[in-house]
């Protein structure tokens, strides 16, 4: 187990490494000047220069990507040229709210998904089984900021029941969570049932069923551990995609979370703010990759033999 952790630690060591490198390249590719963006358009070309040499952008490029690994790993993302304060700061503050959407929306896919899988697997090809396919199959279609802009018109317009946007009350997380979860809800229905369907026809349960057992304790005893397992993959992929930030949705109800800061760097050409939030949320990934590689040791100890 520790040899297999250690494994896992230097591999993450070597995906961070990679991301910060290829976000580097991109950055340094984009159109614009960093140092003019921070002093403003209208100061002059001297103090734009100092600024270029107090951060180094005068130095060569290898220089500039050394020093800027450098304070990467002492926990120093630079300094928004917006905003002016540290990245980090900025990311840590619209994290709160990150996660809170992130936890609503992952808890309405599961609280919907878990239930209607179990149940069209457990009748397949009855009408709860086509119906949760129909269910499925508009929820992946509609796009999100489309299905967005409908729930913002019908409850937030027409029907005043929850707030057009904004943050701070639960009223104005409910919408965002629920367009949040539509599509994750569609999917993980369809994976829990076909992983179901899987696991029913394996040795071990046709000897559960044998002995007698009733087909509710057969499900819960020896179908759904099993079967969770894909579930918990995707979970663990979701929630480290999601605290990376949600654009979309946070664009469409001013979702104050990293999604729409990093939106607003790219907007505003505001490199360091762009590589900070790249930066965490390929950190959020690759670290809940690996708890999810654990939790699954502790689910199916089959795994750990491997």
């Amino acid at each position: 187990m520790t040899a297999y952790l250690l494994r896992r630690l230097l591999g993450t060591v070597g995906v961070i490494f990679l991301v910060a490198t290829a976000t580097f390249i991109m950055v340094f590719l984009m159109p614009g000047d960093a140092a003019r963006m921070y002093a403003g358009p209208r100061a002059p070309e001297e103090t734009v220069q100092r600024i270029r040499v107090l951060w180094g952008l005068d130095q060569p490029l290898p220089v500039q990507y050394v020093r800027y690994l450098g304070r990467a790993i002492q926990g120093d993302l630079g300094e928004s040229t917006r905003d002016k304060r540290p990245v980090l700061q900025a990311v840590f503050e619209r994290l709160p709210a990150t996660i809170q959407l992130a936890l609503a929306g992952l808890f309405i896919e599961l609280l919907v998904g878990v239930p209607l899988g179990i149940l069209a697997a457990t009748r397949p090809g009855s009408w709860i089984d086509q119906l949760a396919t129909l269910i499925a199959l508009v929820g992946i279609s509609i796009p999100q900021f489309a299905l967005g802009l409908v729930m913002l018109y019908v409850f937030g317009f027409l029907i005043p029941i929850f707030p057009l946007g904004g943050y701070g009350t639960p009223l104005h997380l409910v919408l965002p969570a629920l367009v949040l979860g539509v599509g994750g809800t569609a999917f993980y229905s369809r994976v829990l049932r076909n992983s179901i369907l899987e696991v029913t026809g394996e040795d071990y349960v046709r000897t559960a069923k044998a002995k007698g057992l009733s087909p509710r304790m057969v499900l819960v005893r020896h179908v759904l551990r099993n079967a969770l397992m894909p579930v918990v993959t995707l979970a663990g992929l979701d929630l480290a995609t999601l605290l990376g930030g949600v654009v979309v949705i946070e664009a469409v109800f001013g979702w104050p979370g990293i999604g729409l800061q990093a939106w607003n760097a790219i907007r505003n050409q505001d490199t360091p703010m762009i590589m900070g939030t790249v930066l965490f949320a390929s950190v959020a990934v690759v670290f809940l990759n690996l708890f999810v590689d654990v939790l699954y040791i502790a689910i199916d100890p089959r795994v750990r033999l491997t």
